[in-house]
């Protein structure tokens, strides 16, 4: 299948199941926004969940919700209003914006040139002279819109967690190393969105500071690079398809920085970077806040300003790269009614449990002999600790196509033997095996299997 080809079945899928829709579609749609649906609004919340579990249920991290709108000078210390921006063009005769360093391998606006790439305009001189173009969005808070009241949507959660430095670290009694764990909204007002859900303009970021002595910043550097690219590894992502990538050109605030990559089928991408921040962000918020922002080791009696290593992961990102791994066609062969035999192409998500948004579909094979009123039973009583789907709408067949695309590890069905011995069938989603069990014990059968 061409990587262009499993890009589109991908973005189809989304919207046909419920995971991924435009945002205000029915207005022809708002570039770089999306909206998640009802499945996909329950895997974003499971991989938040997994990501804030594996994170905070630990004795050295605690977490944070910082405000998304923070006082001005916050991104002034944190130089985001002198270097949060992207060098901008116009094309002078399709009047479309590009990222200056980005033309190689951008496509031209104008429709006629369908293919061209940017850099080809710019070598004929149709474009303007590069300008910078700041990223954040601004707003005004309070009843008069001047400068004197102008605030930033945070572009990034990390600097809500370093002016709480000292609040987090005097009220847990933390000694360090420690770290503070942040989930939430950022937004940074992109040149050019693209690639689905990979650049947008609205976005949500699960961050991690870890707060260390300065003289052990190699070796906490080494120890989260490889506890994050695990945690992908732990939910199912193909060992193959990732690869650390360490940076050459370094931001100005970093000592050494890589990035966790997934293969997209547009190409390589950044879905999580680690970063040796050193002591750059407390110390501009000790200059601009004229608060000092230390620490004191009462036992080595040391008193320094903490270095940190930043795990940055996108969450919107991660749900993108973990349905691009999931999802498979494979053939199947099928007998039919009169004992021929034919094939089929099945669409199958292959999430891991814990993240797949159902994680059971309960089906009558029929719509008779009481088999609804017990499909139903189960339903009811599952749905108190999961979330369940019910069907009995067309052949079962189709039923489980419909819960393979929706990425649901386990159907259960309710057919004759129920009525008889009370065991229904299980259906496994990968391997498609089935077996019964009995349908008083579907919920530990449940507990055991995600």
């Amino acid at each position: 299948m061409a990587k262009a080809d499993l890009m589109d079945k991908i973005v189809s899928l989304a919207k046909r199941r419920g995971f991924i829709f435009q945002s205000s579609e029915i207005y022809g749609g708002l570039n770089g926004c999306y909206d998640y649906g009802p499945l996909g609004v329950e895997l974003l919340r499971n991989i938040k969940e997994a990501w804030w579990r594996d994170m905070t249920l630990r004795e050295d991290i605690e977490g944070l919700d910082s405000s998304i709108l923070m006082h001005p000078r916050v991104w002034e210390a944190s130089g985001h209003v002198e270097n949060f921006t992207d060098p901008m063009v116009d094309c002078k005769e399709c009047k479309a914006r590009f990222k200056a360093d980005q033309l190689e391998e951008s496509e031209c606006g104008n429709r006629a040139y369908k293919g061209r790439k940017a850099i080809k305009c710019q070598e004929e001189g149709k474009f303007t002279e590069a300008r910078n173009f700041n990223l954040m969005f601004k707003t005004y808070l309070g009843s008069v819109e001047d400068n004197s009241n102008t605030v930033y949507l945070r572009p990034e959660t990390a600097q809500g967690i370093y002016v709480n430095f000292l609040n987090v670290k005097e009220s847990s009694r933390q000694r360090i190393p420690f770290g503070i764990a942040q989930l939430g909204k950022a937004f940074r007002n992109e040149i050019n969105t693209k690639n689905f859900l990979f650049r947008t303009r609205e976005f949500e970021q699960m961050e991690m500071q870890y707060f260390i002595n300065p003289e052990e910043d190699e070796k906490w550097f080494e120890y989260w690079k490889e506890d994050r690219i695990n945690w992908y590894k732990k939910y199912g992502m193909k060992k193959n398809k990732m690869k650390i990538t360490v940076h050459d050109k370094l931001a100005h605030y970093a000592k050494s920085a890589v990035d966790i990559e997934y293969e997209f089928p547009f190409g390589w991408g950044e879905i999580e970077g680690i970063h040796n921040r050193t002591d750059y962000d407390l110390k501009r918020h000790t200059e601009y806040s004229g608060k000092k922002i230390e620490y004191f080791d009462d036992l080595t009696k040391q008193r320094y300003i903490p270095f940190v290593i930043e795990t940055s992961a996108g969450a919107s990102r991660s749900l993108m790269a973990f349905l691009v791994d999931s999802y498979d066609e494979e053939e199947v062969i099928k007998e039919n009614s009169d004992g021929s035999k034919s094939s089929e192409i099945r669409t199958v998500l292959r999430l891991h449990s814990y993240f797949a948004p159902v994680k059971a579909a309960v089906f009558p094979l029929v719509n008779r002999d009481g088999m609804q009123d017990i499909a139903h039973n189960i339903t009811e009583d599952l749905r108190k600790y999961f979330r369940v789907f019910y069907d009995d709408s067309g052949a079962v067949g189709r039923r489980y196509r419909r819960q393979d695309e929706c990425g649901t590890p386990f159907c259960f069905t309710v057919d004759s033997q129920t009525l008889d011995e009370g065991t229904v069938t299980i259906r496994e989603r990968d391997s498609m095996a089935q077996e019964r069990v009995n349908k008083d014990n579907l919920k530990e059968v449940l507990l055991a299997r995600i």
